[in-house]
């Protein structure tokens, strides 16, 4: 797991890097009807390791005079009543003070406080620096960004920047706790594929695969990464099918996109397998042609690559065996605190985690195949931590034993 020093030392980076500058990071709040497990935003997880304290909020005042007042998290007012029902939570105090990390590095109030702190770090600071994403137009503009025009309203001279890359390009470098982390949930998915793919048969159905898999990820202390897709037949052609209520039926291709988290941090992988246990001549032909796609673009991926060469790799391949209209994604995407983790305007660099999955769709013909990995970029090239689910059609033939 991650320490709390580690999150002290982010935030006290984070701060250096505003240079005099006001940020406020929000926790988001609780969806209404709050169904379900909660967990906020993974800017404020990234600098905290707190996942649930909806309203919560950490300030950075650059300029206050108390040292301890220069990082606050703000937390909601006790509510014993609520507390009843959303589960009970610690007072203000040393020993929760000293869990988060903040005793002696920072303070902890109330988020009663909070507009008032703002306020009075914006008058002294006259300067906002926003680190939330920006939202796209129409919808309602990011969180710090709003409270910041709010004060600007009040408070003449407040100058508020886009420092929106600040914690994108710290999070897109993972430190050795975070790698651990996400190794983890690999090795967790990994076991389930290899389990899940001996059951796999015509008559099953695409929920008991995806109930398989979900099973053993929490059996090894994992939890479910992200909504599993299980799609045999032409449900394989859907990027983001949900439904898996499909029987497995003989000569179908079936797609598993699953994957296990761990400490918070996902995996992602994504196999196809044939349904009957052998591809037929033209399953496997277009098989190899997304694996041949997917090497191709898991040799590309190394420091000073750009996602976009990565791509074209992938797409050179699939283009080159008149499959191009077929491939109608992009290549991968980093990994982390989400599946679909924030992306650097830079190069891929040392101790990035991405994916890499090329696929191809094509309906008319009840076929998809995607072929997913997870990679651990090095100082020379990349580690795949997901290599150990089967990838050939050699290997996947064997492993399910027909």
């Amino acid at each position: 797991m991650i320490e709390t020093a580690e999150y002290q030392k982010r935030r006290e980076s984070l701060q250096k890097q505003l240079k005099g500058a006001v940020a406020v990071v929000y926790a988001g709040e609780h969806a209404a009807p709050a169904v379900g497990k909660w967990r906020g935003d993974a800017n404020f997880i990234y600098l905290t390791g707190i996942d649930n304290e909806p309203g919560a909020a950490l300030l950075f005042d650059p300029t206050n005079e108390n040292p301890n007042r220069r990082i606050t998290l703000f937390l909601r007012p006790s509510n014993i009543e609520m507390e009843r029902w959303d589960g009970y939570r610690d007072q203000i105090g040393s020993a929760l003070k000293d869990r988060y990390g903040f005793k002696g590095f920072g303070s902890i109030m109330r988020t009663t406080s909070l507009p008032a702190m703002l306020t009075g770090a914006l008058r002294r600071a006259k300067q906002a620096a926003c680190l939330h994403p920006f939202a796209v137009y129409p919808a309602n503009v990011s969180p710090d960004l709003n409270a910041f025009q709010q004060v600007s309203q009040r408070i003449p001279g407040v100058k508020i920047e886009d420092r929106t890359q600040d914690l994108v390009i710290m999070r897109a470098i993972k430190s050795p706790a975070e790698i651990a982390l996400l190794e983890r949930a690999a090795d967790i998915t990994v076991a389930a594929y290899r389990e899940a793919i001996k059951y796999i048969k015509p008559g099953l159905n695409e929920s008991q695969v995806q109930l398989a898999l979900e099973t053993i990820y929490k059996q090894q202390g994992g939890d479910i990464g992200y909504g599993t897709i299980v799609g045999s037949g032409i449900n394989g052609t859907v990027l983001h099918y949900i439904a898996n209520d499909q029987p497995l039926k003989d000569g179908d291709l079936l797609v598993i996109d699953s994957a296990a988290s761990f400490g918070g941090y996902v995996s992602d992988i994504t196999r196809t397998f044939p349904v009957s246990g052998k591809f037929t001549p033209d399953q496997r032909e277009l098989y190899e042609v997304v694996l041949k796609a997917e090497l191709a673009a898991i040799k590309a991926a190394r420091p000073g690559a750009t996602f976009y060469e990565v791509d074209s790799a992938a797409r050179n391949v699939i283009e080159k065996a008149g499959l191009g209209d077929a491939f109608i994604h992009a290549i991968g995407h980093p990994l982390g605190l989400v599946v679909h983790d924030v992306v650097p305007d830079h190069p891929i660099k040392p101790n990035m985690v991405i994916t890499i999955e090329p696929g191809i769709y094509l309906p008319d013909r009840k076929i998809g195949i995607r072929i997913e990995d997870d990679l651990v970029i090095t100082k020379t090239g990349n580690r795949n931590i997901t290599s150990g689910v089967p990838k050939t059609v050699k290997e996947i033939e064997a492993a399910m034993g027909r």
